[in-house]
């Protein structure tokens, strides 16, 4: 399964751990957020309205950062874009752990969450043109299984901080721990060089968020942009409204419990891991189509299939599994629809407005709820994300193997 990395260079393998660390640590500071609501509610008085309002805040942020330092790599360069956005969103994670109010909170996690979409998109492009051809897929696939490590490394501090202190101490110190990434910056700047580039970027002088959507990169843009709106749609919408049907319409109470969330993490690695295989072996259309339809059949036996606790349980694997299989595939399949001197705007605009335009299904869910049951709901909006990612990208080509220009062979 990892032979593949005992092939690459000293270069690619440092970069693949820079990288992998980088979204790990992103996963860490995002998900603790998700853990401390309930202290965050009771120390600011807060609504579940305003507490929702810190992750839209937050998901539209990162989506910005995403675009810009996207962008700005194609500028500054790879590396050193990365080392300030794993600098940024480190120290405001930092200094999330001593908000008073919940306007100080919510202005300090939007910048937070600049900082982390910023770092996907440089790690994206830096990763894809450090790694050889043949096992970009595998190597980028793996890179995003790293979010599963972060998310876990997120519940255990969770579980050991809130268990020795209080609540209303056990979120700052949490939020404290987010200062560690910037410690990857040391490795960074020692270990990683910027990736080789044949030739000056033929638009020097222009734009690069506006390169991409000249008139030969439009059609590109416009799918790309499509895709994530469905990969991120199909995903938010299911981990955002499925613990509360299985609650409320299922009263099935033992999977809100850690075993379910176990189950889920251990099931996103799995994806991940399955996917970058199958990248490089069948292509990144089929893989991601292959998936999207996987996850469509997974969603509707959920909810169309009188299950017990224990086949819930269970079932959450394939859930998991599936819907992580998607994510993991965009990282190459972005990274080779753009040449190398609008890379970086192209990844971190197609990967981001799938962010932002995501955010409206899981609002969709809770409206057509209102006329119909949940799980219904939450089928329609599922079907509606996975198939409007199989229908884009089958319109775009296929990738795999493709050279990347203006990186050396």
């Amino acid at each position: 399964m990892f032979s593949w990395y005992r092939q690459v260079s000293g270069l690619e393998r440092k970069t693949f751990w820079a990288c992998f660390s980088g979204w790990g640590l992103d996963a860490l500071d995002v998900q603790m957020f998700t853990l401390a609501i309930p202290a965050l509610i009771a120390a600011f008085g807060l609504d579940k309205t305003e507490a929702g309002l810190i992750s839209g805040v937050t998901l539209v942020s990162s989506a910005l950062g995403g675009w810009l330092c996207g962008a700005v790599s194609d500028r500054l360069g790879r590396v050193r874009t990365l080392q300030l956005t794993i600098l940024w969103f480190s120290l405001f994670t930092f200094l999330c752990s001593f908000a008073q109010t919940f306007p100080q909170l919510l202005v300090l996690k939007a910048l937070q969450g600049f900082g982390f979409g910023g770092e996907w998109a440089a790690g994206a492009v830096l990763m894809a043109e450090t790694v050889r051809d043949e096992h970009r897929g595998k190597a980028m696939g793996t890179v995003q299984s790293a979010w599963a490590v972060g998310w876990g490394a997120a519940v255990i501090v969770y579980t050991a901080l809130f268990s020795w202190l209080t609540p209303d101490m056990a979120w700052r110190v949490m939020f404290g721990v987010g200062l560690l990434p910037a410690l990857l910056v040391v490795y960074v700047r020692r270990s990683i060089p910027e990736p080789a580039r044949r030739a000056p970027a033929p638009a020097a002088t222009g734009v690069p968020l506006a390169g991409i959507f000249a008139p030969g990169l439009l059609k590109t843009t416009l799918l790309g942009s499509l895709l994530g709106m469905g990969a991120h749609g199909g995903y938010y919408a299911l981990m955002t409204w499925l613990p509360t049907y299985l609650k409320t319409e299922r009263q099935l109470s033992v999977l809100s419990t850690g075993g379910y969330l176990a189950v889920i993490i251990v099931a996103f690695w799995f994806g991940c891991i399955a996917s970058a295989q199958l990248l490089d072996r069948i292509g990144r259309r089929r893989n991601v189509a292959l998936f999207a339809v996987c996850s469509t059949v997974t969603v509707l036996v959920y909810l169309m299939i009188p299950l017990t606790n224990t086949e819930m349980l269970v079932l959450g694997f394939p859930l998991g599994f599936f819907a992580a299989g998607i994510p993991a595939s965009l990282g190459a399949l972005f990274n080779e629809l753009f040449p190398a001197h609008i890379r970086g705007a192209g990844v971190g605009f197609c990967y981001n407005f799938g962010r932002i335009a995501s955010a409206g299904f899981p609002v969709l869910v809770g409206y057509m709820s209102k006329s119909m049951p949940l799980g219904q709901a939450i089928g329609i909006d599922a079907a509606v994300a996975y198939g409007l990612v199989v229908a884009t990208v089958l319109l775009l080509p296929e990738t795999r193997g493709r050279r990347l220009d203006g990186v050396p062979a």
